[in-house]
């Protein structure tokens, strides 16, 4: 039986200063980059191009916008229960990433991965 029902949304959670950061975007970058947010949270595929960011670790991508002056970049950590979350987001005017921008979301990335861990089993002490 089909249902008439819109997916459930899934939370974005901002890590660090990401969403200062992304909020300095040129507004069609911002519009860009939150239009392809939103169809994430909906399950759907995103509008910005993608780029798997394994180098970062597992479950890792990036969302890639430009304009005429640089790149903009959002590092976003795949769904992990109902929450995508949102790395880093950063400028470039090359081709390679920024060592520092790569080391920067490594951090962060281990942060949440420690942080889910900890709710996780705070969850399961809670249930017995």
């Amino acid at each position: 039986m089909a249902s008439n029902e819109e997916p459930q949304q899934v939370e974005l959670h901002f890590e660090g200063d990401s969403l200062e950061i992304l909020s300095s975007f040129p507004d069609e970058i911002k519009r860009a980059f939150g239009f392809s947010l939103r169809q994430l949270q909906l399950g759907r595929p995103p509008t910005s191009a993608t780029r798997s960011m394994a180098s970062i670790g597992p479950g890792v991508f990036e969302l890639k916008e430009a304009d005429e002056r640089t790149w903009y970049r959002t590092i976003c950590l795949s769904k992990v229960g109902n929450v995508i979350h949102v790395i880093h987001c950063f400028e470039k005017d090359s081709r390679k990433t920024d060592r520092r921008d790569i080391e920067i979301a490594r951090k962060r990335l281990k942060m949440v991965r420690q942080r889910v861990g900890e709710q996780k089993s705070h969850e399961k002490r809670n249930a017995k």
